[in-house]
């Protein structure tokens, strides 16, 4: 009979899903399609259920790499806070989607993300407090909710707002011009963000990189001050 797992490992590792190699938890396609750089391959006469398949597997593989991005950034500002920045322009992916991917990565541990929602369905949750977080994503799952679905129900309940409440504040008023209002706007759509969570993200993203260089300056611990002041 085989052992149960420990209960440490049962809590790190991820539960299966279509498009997961059972040796290694990793991604792959089906063998009838092939990837390339721009574009992919599939043969003729593709049976309709190994087309569906290999859907399912790009979703998954699309929505996986955000988690990637974000982490990959996180372990960046961690520990090459001198150098994270040239190395994320250099690979010309864009900076502000980026930072939104690591914040989001930062606010859920790799033991509590669900394999079977994405990261946008963490991300409608990421401002909750851990309890209810894990509340509202287990049931997203459970009841197998889309993004929009489960922003709706928060909505509904008026949990947002409740939060909001909660939590201590401060109301800064600014006047900008229309026109930067409408270029905001448009950047904040890009990155699935209200305007004010797009403003919000951006001062975080200007405090953390001024606070780095000053930790720079002074010997500080980038780690130490990436924890203080997350994105």
């Amino acid at each position: 009979m085989r052992k149960a797992a420990p209960a440490a490992a049962r809590a790190q590792a991820p539960r299966s899903r279509a498009g997961m190699t059972p040796a290694n938890g990793g991604l792959m396609l089906d063998r009838a399609a092939k990837p390339r750089r721009t574009g992919l391959e599939l043969p003729p006469e593709l049976p309709f259920e190994t087309w569906q398949r290999i859907g399912g597997q790009i979703a998954l593989i699309a929505d996986s790499s955000n988690w990637w991005l974000g982490d990959w950034l996180a372990y960046g500002t961690s520990y090459y806070a001198d150098r994270y920045r040239r190395a994320v322009e250099e690979t010309r992916l864009d900076y502000q989607t980026l930072r939104n991917y690591a914040w989001i990565a930062r606010r859920f541990p790799m033991a509590r993300r669900r394999d079977k929602l994405s990261m946008q369905h963490h991300a409608e949750v990421a401002r909750l407090p851990v309890e209810q977080q894990e509340l509202w994503l287990d049931r997203a799952e459970r009841h197998r909710w889309s993004r929009n679905r489960l922003r709706a129900e928060l909505r509904r309940l008026g949990e947002l707002g409740r939060v909001n409440e909660d939590r201590s504040s401060v109301r800064v008023g600014i006047d900008i011009p229309p026109d930067k209002e409408a270029a905001w706007s448009r950047a904040a759509g890009r990155a699935n963000s209200s305007l004010a969570e797009w403003i919000i993200l951006v001062l975080d993203d200007a405090a953390a990189s001024a606070l780095d260089i000053a930790g720079s300056a002074h010997g500080g611990d980038a780690s130490q001050q990436e924890a203080a002041h997350p994105a």
